[in-house]
């Protein structure tokens, strides 16, 4: 889309002091009098911009009206940057590369440091694809205030849901919808692995207010489930690789809600 191409190469100018028309036809494959026609539109909508002629010469913006990116730390720069990849690894890319170019751009070293920010957020699972599709999904449902339906599983069978979705949320290694349940007529939080045949529906919903006790998302999981397992100490690390145990020197280990001992 050309919106998209126009947003892109006002980005690459705010990144660089100066770029050529030859190098911003090859990158959007299209020609260099579609660049100009593009720089025009640019230009018509009040962007500063700046031609240069002959020998090192192309297009830039004017001094002075550049962001000044210098109001966040290279620290500060890096965690945001650190945290938008992980979104990133279940959402579209297309909109999470935009913001990394921008948030990259800057100084050299900047840029260096912050793109290479040694902490990764990597938020998805086996079921990335059909994950990030739910979730693109719900967001876009919770932004235009619809309703959506599914049908989904539970302890006791299966079930169809039509909720009011207010918030799309990452605990415990999975991925939650919460929102009021339309049948139940209360808020409820659904696990998106378990939810199938996800609709958008035509009809919308008003905001509700969310009660306080109800942002309470820790009391949507039970713990109050005692179990008294006996494993083998050869597969004692992949117990640890999963359950918070509070000490591993001795042979019984004991657990939040569940009391694991092992074999000598």
């Amino acid at each position: 889309m050309k919106l998209d191409r126009l947003m892109s190469i006002l980005t690459i100018l705010l990144q660089n002091d100066r770029v050529t028309a030859p190098y911003l036809a090859e990158k959007f494959e299209v020609s260099r009098r579609t660049i100009g026609r593009d720089i025009d539109t640019l230009c018509k909508a009040g962007i500063p911009i700046v031609t240069f002629q002959g020998t090192g010469g192309g297009v830039s913006i004017a001094e002075g009206f550049k962001l000044d990116k210098s109001i966040l730390t290279i620290k500060e720069l890096s965690g945001i940057i650190a945290a938008i990849k992980g979104i990133g690894s279940v959402s579209e890319q297309s909109y999470i590369e935009q913001i990394l170019n921008k948030l990259g751009a800057g100084s050299e070293s900047d840029a260096v440091v912050s793109l290479h920010e040694p902490v990764v957020i990597d938020l998805a699972s086996y079921y990335k694809d059909d994950l990030t599709k739910k979730i693109e999904s719900i967001k876009q449902a919770i932004f235009d205030r619809q309703i959506i339906e599914f049908d989904y599983f539970y302890d006791k069978g299966e079930c169809h849901r039509r909720i009011e979705p207010y918030i799309v949320i990452f605990q415990w290694t999975s991925w939650y919808v919460f929102g009021y349940c339309l049948e139940r007529q209360d808020w409820r939080m659904f696990k998106l692995n378990r939810l199938c045949n996800l609709t958008t529906c035509d009809e919308s919903f008003a905001m509700r207010e969310i009660p306080p006790e109800k942002r309470d998302y820790n009391r949507h999981f039970n713990d109050d489930i005692k179990l008294v397992a006996v494993f083998d100490k050869s597969v004692r690390y992949q117990l640890i690789e999963s359950i918070p145990i509070k000490t591993s020197t001795t042979a019984t280990y004991t657990i939040t809600a569940l009391t694991l001992s092992a074999i000598n």
